[in-house]
């Protein structure tokens, strides 16, 4: 399951779900100013208050380049 924190106006996260979209992958967005989740409170599940975070199999994965990194070097699918 891969779950995407995000906000509204972040072209990092719209970035990031194009790329799982172009994949094929599905996953849940979850956008931190409607569900009302502070930063401090995305730092305690993700690791970091940035937007987005990725988390791939409750695996929290960091943000955007990351996941460009993880797929440029071949390695998403295998995380998958």
């Amino acid at each position: 399951m891969i779950i995407i924190y995000s906000t509204s106006l972040c072209p990092s996260c719209t970035s990031a779900k194009r790329l799982l979209d172009s994949k094929g992958l599905k996953f849940k967005e979850i956008n931190i100013e409607e569900a009302n989740i502070s930063r401090e409170e995305l730092t305690k599940i993700a690791g970091a208050a940035t937007v987005p975070q990725i988390i791939i199999n409750e695996k929290p994965i960091g943000g955007f380049d990351k996941l460009l990194e993880l797929e440029q070097n071949n390695q998403l699918d295998k995380i998958l």
